[in-house]
């Protein structure tokens, strides 16, 4: 099993900035890839970024340029760093670890970026 913790959202303002981070425990030496997910009031989840095993990452077109997904040297913590905040960026962001068996889900944490 593997826990996650999300932390550092916040109210900010537009062109502010925020980072999250996910703490993960447990069996996290069988994670392939860390994601962030956000989900705006009445719409779909969505993914904003991903960081594999390799270090290989995957921003959205929506937040490139802006978001960066990085992880500590230990490996259990990942980072999303979010210059540039739009109204746009509000909602509820969720930490994801995936192997190749299994799917876990942080309890989110809410951004709000006031315009």
């Amino acid at each position: 099993q593997v826990q996650l913790v999300e932390s550092g959202g916040g109210l900010v303002q537009a062109g502010g900035s925020l980072r999250l981070s996910c703490a993960a425990s447990g069996s996290i030496a069988s994670i392939k890839t860390m994601h962030w997910y956000r989900q705006a009031p009445g719409k779909q989840r969505e993914l904003v970024a991903a960081i594999q095993n390799d270090g290989n990452t995957h921003v959205a077109d929506s937040v490139k340029g802006r978001f960066t997904i990085s992880r500590a040297i230990g490996e259990s913590t990942v980072f999303l760093q979010m210059n540039n905040l739009k109204p746009d960026d509000t909602g509820v962001y969720y930490c994801n670890a995936a192997g190749t068996i299994f799917d876990y889900w942080g309890q989110g944490t809410q951004v709000t970026v006031s315009s």
